[in-house]
């Protein structure tokens, strides 16, 4: 049996009464990309002191001043290319983040005005709205993180998807699709792959997308995509195979159970959840929640509506892509950060917006239209305050963690590290940056050494071993533990190192 969906093929739905001129010149989308760079710059990025612990990581690959910390197997490399350019230039944070603030939002206005055709201007720009007020869009776009880049790859790769499958399709439209889902793979892989998932079944299934190039689209974007994240599973790993254990294994086991309590706990932070013991106690907290638990009930809502139209392609197309990228972090996971699940919200937030607005077009003109525009008004003012609220909670706890880094790292200098030096333990990788040292560790996720060649190399390199314990590491026995105030960390250094003698001449 083959299925059929009606894209935007002879059959057009209704048309919307018509907007009034001056609404139809008014750049609704390019001001919400505007607002988002803007509220990005006011509230985080500018001022923000340093960098978060996986922001060291991915930065630390392709800075020349700091030695590259250990990349883990679940990790792909987008991110540390997207940086490199204004890591080559300065290493300074406030850039950084005031150019990827910028960024963010030219993407995030190039990544929804691909859907003006398939929604129309008012749902475009409004679905931008809702997902850029959100306290974990805003926070991101200025991070040198993948997750948001993910989200806006895979709002740009469902549209082109659609366009390149509806009549009349721009050539264009073939070498963009593969370009976004190229994107998203690079950025994080396993997103990008749940992401080409959905759309290749589409093609497959669906009568009027089984188009040659549409399929070689499909299949070519996500393996140019991931040709880096292949060749490094081969050159580190040891094959595809051996990375996906790998990954699976620093996840902490990835197997299938329902992890929505998780997520649902772990919504307005902390930013990572692990282990989340989160408790949902705080008065506030129902109605931080109220959004979320509404997400399904509106996504079924426009589907719906959709079917009914007879045109269920722009609303069925994102509801899929966002819950199969969900699957992974709501069924596989046993941990959460909120930064997960921005790539659903992204594609959820375009049949929702389009089903405000045709609701709202809906009415007649008059007191309902004017009743349902204000109840709207009111809601979204309410769903901003939590939104700000939980955002800066998140940005004074983050702001907290990145200053005892720094504080660390500063007492650290004080006790005789500097480059070339090393750092180890659970903490090592973000206080290795700030300090200007390498990191190592004999265990856990970033486990890329051992007791004897770690001893060896302390040996003639400065050296601490960092700990919450009041004991040292079993390889750092011996080592004099100097306590870092303000920190909560210990460091225990070894004797100071003898340099490495030459080798004789011959």
């Amino acid at each position: 049996m083959t299925a059929t969906i009606t894209t935007a093929g002879p059959r057009q739905p209704q048309p919307l009464p018509p907007q009034p001129a001056v609404g139809r010149r008014v750049p609704w989308l390019a001001l919400v990309a505007v607002a988002y760079a803007v509220a990005q710059l006011l509230l985080f990025a500018v001022g923000y002191p340093g960098l978060g612990w996986d922001e060291t990581v991915y930065v630390s690959q392709v800075d020349p001043r700091a030695p590259a910390a250990f990349f883990s197997a679940p990790r792909s490399r987008g991110i540390s290319y997207l940086v490199a350019p204004i890591l080559a230039v300065t290493g300074s944070v406030t850039v950084l983040r005031t150019a990827l603030a910028l960024a963010s939002a030219l993407v995030l206005y190039a990544a929804f005005r691909v859907w003006q055709p398939l929604l129309g201007r008012a749902a475009t720009a409004l679905a931008a709205l809702l997902f850029s007020t959100l306290w974990v869009t805003v926070l991101y776009g200025s991070q040198a993180m993948p997750n948001l880049w993910v989200a806006l790859a895979a709002v740009a790769a469902t549209g082109w998807c659609l366009r390149a499958t509806g009549p009349g399709a721009p050539r264009r439209a073939y070498v963009l699709l593969a370009s976004c889902l190229a994107a998203a793979v690079l950025f994080r892989f396993s997103d990008g792959v749940w992401l080409a998932l959905p759309l290749l079944a589409g093609s497959l299934v669906v009568r009027a997308w089984r188009r040659p190039p549409v399929v070689l689209a499909l299949l070519a974007g996500p393996m140019l995509g991931g040709l880096q994240w292949i060749a490094e599973a081969y050159a580190r790993f040891g094959g595809i195979g051996a990375r996906l254990r790998i990954s699976s294994s620093t996840e902490g086991g990835m197997h299938p159970h329902w992890n929505g309590g998780t997520a649902r706990r772990g919504l307005s932070g902390p930013l990572l959840c692990r282990p989340c013991t989160v408790q949902l106690t705080h008065p506030a907290h129902p109605a931080h929640h109220l959004w979320w638990l509404a997400l399904p009930v509106l996504a079924a809502s426009a589907c719906a509506m959709a079917v009914r139209v007879r045109r269920p392609a722009p609303t069925l197309l994102p509801v899929v892509c966002a819950a199969a990228l969900s699957v992974p972090y709501l069924l596989m996971l046993s941990y959460f950060a909120p930064r997960f699940l921005l790539p659903s919200y992204a594609l959820l937030s375009l049949p929702i917006a389009a089903l405000v607005v045709r609701a709202v077009r809906a009415l007649r003109s008059g007191t309902p239209r004017t009743f349902a525009i204000t109840a709207l008004i009111v809601f979204f003012a309410a769903h901003l305050s939590t939104q700000y609220a939980d955002l800066r909670t998140n940005v004074a706890d983050a702001r907290g963690v990145n200053a005892r880094y720094q504080v660390a790292a500063d007492e650290l200098h004080r006790l005789g590290l500097r480059p070339p030096c090393l750092t180890t333990g659970k903490h090592a990788p973000p206080i290795a940056y700030y300090t200007g040292c390498a990191s190592a560790d004999v265990s856990g996720n970033n486990s890329n050494t051992t007791p004897t060649a770690l001893r060896h190399r302390a040996a003639h390199e400065p050296t601490a071993a960092l700990t919450r314990k009041h004991h040292p590491p079993s390889y750092a026995s011996g080592w004099t533990a100097h306590h870092l105030p303000g920190t909560g960390l210990t460091a225990y250094l070894p004797p100071r190192p003898q340099p490495a003698r030459p080798e004789p001449s011959r």
